[in-house]
């Protein structure tokens, strides 16, 4: 005789509880997205008209017709974005794959110093540091170039990855890279034909907040870093519907709307690994 699911050993009325909060949860969480798709449809002479309706009438879509003569070269800084963020993903699992393997594998002199001091270069903001890397990208000679968004982004979302992906690695079992070592095996063949296979849910959760952080923090860098409108991501082309003497709210909603569609499709596409990644270790075997 089978046993009764977790869930079904819950009475009705906690149940109730249960689907209530995940209800009023899930409001909260989407609330936003409601409202934003929904002044996308409104003409801009009804957003603030009294008294308020939740429903648009006469709604349609022409705010995603013409925002795109509205900014020229939308679908250029949708690109940019895209691409800078893909760039940034991929330089930082070069970078983070073999370091959290060391930190989570080998214990040497100052490495709980050093993943200390990965944990604090996040507790500093970018803007905190703005001045000093506006020195050193000019130096470079990188100023008005994909690199001048591409290196503070890789260097501001490392710490996190490694810890992230360390900790992930610190729960395979040693007995596998010490039975690699027996047949001969060397560090960098261990890593490449034993953890990485195993690690694959832990460097996929990497890979999706690196990209979704990377995608989100772009505008202050862009807007320092560089003066060339074809190299602008997205939040540049955003800000540029807010105008002098009033914003226009519903083509900003309907282009932020597309302008993250490439990061949903990402995140849609990915998401099985995102949970198995979170998930995994989760339950003692």
């Amino acid at each position: 005789m089978s046993q009764p699911t977790m869930i079904h050993r819950y009475r009705w009325y906690e149940l109730v509880g249960i689907y209530a909060g995940i209800l009023l949860f899930l409001t909260f969480i989407l609330a936003p997205f409601v409202e934003g798709f929904l002044v996308s449809l409104k003409p801009l002479a009804l957003l603030f008209s009294s008294p308020y309706r939740f429903w648009p009438e006469n709604g349609s879509l022409a705010a995603y017709r013409t925002m795109w003569v509205s900014v020229p070269g939308f679908a250029r800084y949708i690109f940019n974005s895209f691409f800078i963020s893909t760039i940034i993903t991929v330089a930082v699992l070069l970078l983070v794959v073999p370091s959290a393997y060391a930190f989570a594998r080998f214990k040497f002199r100052g490495s709980s110093a050093l993943l200390a001091a990965f944990l604090a270069v996040n507790m500093f903001s970018g803007a905190v540091l703005l001045i000093p890397l506006f020195r050193l990208m000019r130096s470079f000679g990188v100023l008005n170039t994909y690199f001048a968004m591409i290196v503070p982004g890789v260097a501001f979302l490392i710490p996190s990855a490694i810890w992230l992906l360390r900790t992930y690695m610190m729960r395979i079992p040693r007995e596998l890279d010490e039975a690699a070592f027996v047949d001969g095996a060397s560090h960098v063949y261990t890593l490449r034909r034993v953890i990485l296979p195993i690690a694959m849910p832990g460097i996929a959760v990497v890979a999706i907040t690196t990209f979704i952080g990377s995608y989100a923090q772009q505008f202050i860098f862009a807007l320092t870093f560089n003066s060339k409108t074809e190299y602008m991501p997205l939040p540049i082309g955003l800000y540029a519907y807010f105008g002098r003497q009033e914003v226009v709210w519903n083509e900003l909603m309907a282009a932020s709307f597309v302008g993250i569609a490439p990061a949903v499709i990402v995140i849609f596409f990915l998401q099985r690994y995102l949970v198995s990644g979170l998930t995994a270790g989760a339950v003692k075997q």
